[in-house]
């Protein structure tokens, strides 16, 4: 399958699969050259000198997480600090949406990650057991009993609480005495964007170390060819004559991401989103993942830190 922007000089070799089956193929078996990778496990693994990708900086994924934390209604849980020694699931304790929920939570709320007691598992009942690949030092992070999935242990009341990147069937199908510890994520996500600045980073494209180290040039040229597909992409968002998407109000929430964000909201590169790395990196130590303090460009092919899209 091949896209409709080129990379110059390639001849490539299209994969798609589930993202969980990516990243674990990625990571565990290096089984492609250049790949989308999760965030939180490619600062872990760099952390640990072992990662077999080094990152461009390129995010094809990026999510507000306010919205991805569902509670318990008839626990008495009315605000963030409340979750203080309730029981909370997550599918992987290092995947970036529960990194990025859990340092919004210590930072705008005071809630560290060690105050909660953590549970893990399958988000459905479709999924397959989570890959675990860190144990924080003085973090309770145990798997569900009896191999439950997360969604129904919400539902069933086994959980207080639950941190998910995709909304779980026990929220979408209506069971009682689950909603969201937000109300009204958007507007607490707005909120946050405005004071911060950030639009939080939850993915970025990776190439093989020796690939990296042998062709500079190619890390660039790739990197031009994903900005010329994103600038596509974002340009179809207003299209109303002709929809890019079957949802009726997609022109006007793209005038509202903009209002609320920036023209640039979704941008390449690392000048413009040094501040939401850097809280990456942070909340990558600071919640017992990283094995050490990472810097941002570090993160990224050197010939990479400086490249402004254009």
């Amino acid at each position: 399958m091949a896209g409709l922007v080129e990379v110059e000089g390639v001849d490539a070799d299209y994969v798609t699969a589930p993202l969980e089956e990516i990243f674990a193929r990625a990571f565990d078996d290096q089984a492609f050259d250049v790949t989308e990778l999760s965030f939180s496990n490619y600062l872990y693994l760099t952390s640990t000198g072992d990662c077999p990708y080094v990152g461009l900086p390129v995010f094809p994924s990026r999510a507000f997480r306010h919205s991805a934390i569902y509670i318990r209604t008839d626990r008495g849980i009315r605000g963030p600090r409340d979750l203080a020694g309730r029981v909370v699931g997550v599918r992987e304790y290092s995947m970036t949406a529960a990194l990025v929920a859990r340092g919004v939570l210590e930072d705008d709320f005071g809630l560290r990650a060690a105050e909660v007691r953590w549970r893990y598992g399958p988000a459905d009942a479709g999924d397959s057991a989570p890959i675990v690949r860190v144990r924080p030092n003085g973090v309770e992070l145990v798997p569900l009993a009896g191999g439950a999935n997360l969604s129904d242990a919400l539902r069933d009341g086994v959980l207080d609480a639950l941190v998910a990147y995709k909304p779980p069937p026990a929220f979408l199908d209506g069971a009682p005495n689950v909603g969201r510890l937000f109300v009204d994520p958007a507007a607490v996500e707005a909120d946050y964007a405005r004071r911060t600045g950030i639009f939080p980073i939850m993915h970025l494209l990776g190439i093989r170390r020796e690939i990296a180290a042998r062709d500079p040039r190619l890390c660039l040229r790739l990197c031009q060819a994903f900005e010329a597909a994103r600038r596509y992409a974002v340009a179809r968002t207003d299209e109303a004559q002709a929809p890019f998407t079957s949802l009726p109000w997609a022109p006007d929430e793209a005038a509202r991401s903009r209002r609320v964000l920036g023209d640039g909201f979704w941008s390449y590169g690392v000048a413009g989103n040094r501040p939401a790395l850097e809280a990456l990196c942070r909340y990558s130590h600071a919640q017992g993942i990283a094995a050490r303090p990472v810097t941002v460009d570090e993160l990224f092919v050197p010939a990479t830190v400086d490249w402004l899209p254009s």
